[in-house]
């Protein structure tokens, strides 16, 4: 006599990607946003100081090097995202979003206000800004950067 058993089989269909290709592409949509921003409102940054970073010039430069740290950057969103501390604020648009927030105030902070500077007086760039370049108008792009990149993030995992 032979039986039949029934086995439930539940296939997931959407595609997950990995907490740092999370980071990445929401990095990416950041620098995005943030690029146009910086294109509209602050072109010589874009321009002239992000490519001299690295002894180059013109926009497309300044866009492919702010695109490329841009998702470098969403990467290291991502690892701090998904530490102990802060992975419940991760998993929701809402919270992630604040998250990012902070995260651009940060970047903002030490990135924008005294490490490029800095480097950009290395580099012999003759416009370089005073240590610390508190500029408001930067401040907005990186609030900007955090808020997509945060939203988009926990959509991504």
């Amino acid at each position: 006599m032979a039986q039949e058993t029934s086995t439930d089989r539940r296939t997931d269909t959407r595609t997950r990607l990995e907490t740092w290709q999370a980071g990445v592409l929401g990095g990416l949509a950041g620098g995005f946003v943030m690029g146009i921003m910086l294109t509209m409102q602050m072109t010589p940054v874009i321009e002239n100081a992000i490519p001299a970073l690295w002894g180059l010039s013109g926009g497309l430069a300044g866009w492919v090097i702010h695109m490329s740290n841009s998702a470098v950057l969403g990467v290291v969103f991502a690892a701090i995202a998904s530490a102990g501390a802060f992975r419940e604020y991760a998993d929701s648009p809402g919270t992630s979003a604040a998250l990012g927030i902070a995260y651009g105030v940060v970047l903002w902070v030490v990135l924008a206000a005294i490490v490029m500077p800095i480097w950009l007086d290395a580099v012999g760039f003759g416009m370089a800004p005073a240590v610390p370049n508190f500029n408001p108008m930067s401040l907005v792009g990186h609030v900007a950067y955090g808020v997509v990149l945060g939203v988009v993030y926990p959509l991504l995992r």
